[in-house]
């Protein structure tokens, strides 16, 4: 399955709403096109012998064990607060 490599760019950077110059448009059309062969050439390996991955490498599970240990108290960690009521840290509100 031999995929479609004319890839018109000005259309796409019109959809986007970017501003190519004819030269910028030539050379990302160049680029674009070498891109699209490559993934072709890609396509024409033979993997039927490779098992799916989802990672290249063995992923294994890199998590420390949970151990309890004694941390600040909330008075420690409250300590340096610039502002604080019932125990709880005072932060400028985020969300409108």
């Amino acid at each position: 399955m031999a995929a479609n490599l004319d890839f018109d760019v000005g259309y796409v950077a019109r959809l986007a709403r970017i501003n190519l110059s004819e030269g910028e448009a030539k050379a990302f059309q160049k680029q674009l096109s070498d891109v699209l062969k490559y993934v072709e050439k890609l396509r024409q390996a033979d993997v039927s012998h490779v098992e799916a991955a989802a990672h290249a490498l063995p992923i294994f599970n890199v998590f420390r064990e949970d151990k309890s240990q004694e941390w600040f108290t909330a008075e420690q960690a409250l300590s340096n607060a610039p502002r604080k009521t019932n125990g709880l840290f005072i932060v400028p509100k985020v969300v409108e």
